[in-house]
């Protein structure tokens, strides 16, 4: 099967903000669509992928009704695994209302403010900490973020960077109630 989205996860997540995506060598993940995942018994691609044809739960005709689909949105309200799901909900909702090109657009600046994080201000100790920041602040938020800390922390080491873009990814967070951390 050809995908057209493939950057888009099949259950509604982004692909482009999980850590795996952004992880050099040979566990790198090019999304839940590439042949490293194809493999790895996701439930959701088994089901829509393989069985019927179709890239995103989105677009299945069982939609509401189907079980599984339904159970993980309810968790994804509460948990994340190795990747935050704290937007997922959102991301469907995104999808159902303005289509899928809105969502890989708003996908896509997302993954280019965590590329300038990553590039700028990774201390080797916080790509998981900015890939949850990327999905669950608004991209206006990303951008001051990036802007205050470009202010703050110019010609400084790495590591001074990285602590002053977490206190201000922090701060907006808490001024938010969003939560940064994956959740158990």
């Amino acid at each position: 099967m050809e995908f057209n989205h493939v950057a888009a996860g099949v259950c509604g997540l982004s692909c482009r903000l999980c850590p795996r995506f952004h992880t050099d060598g040979g566990s790198r993940c090019g999304g839940c669509k590439s042949p490293f995942r194809m493999g790895a018994g996701c439930p959701f691609v088994t089901c829509a992928v393989k069985k019927k044809g179709i890239e995103l739960c989105t677009d299945c005709a069982e939609g509401e009704s189907c079980e599984r689909w339904k159970r993980h949105r309810e968790a994804s309200k509460k948990a994340d695994s190795f990747v935050c799901y704290q937007k997922l909900e959102d991301n469907i909702q995104l999808i159902r209302s303005h289509g899928i090109r809105a969502f890989e657009e708003d996908a896509e600046k997302r993954n280019r403010l965590l590329e300038a994080m990553l590039a700028g201000y990774d201390d080797k100790r916080s790509k998981s900490f900015y890939c949850i920041a990327a999905t669950v602040l608004e991209i206006e938020e990303l951008e001051r973020a990036m802007a205050q800390a470009e202010a703050a922390s110019a010609g400084k080491p790495v590591k001074e960077k990285a602590g002053e873009m977490r206190r201000i990814l922090e701060e907006i967070a808490r001024e938010k109630h969003y939560n940064l951390t994956l959740r158990k």
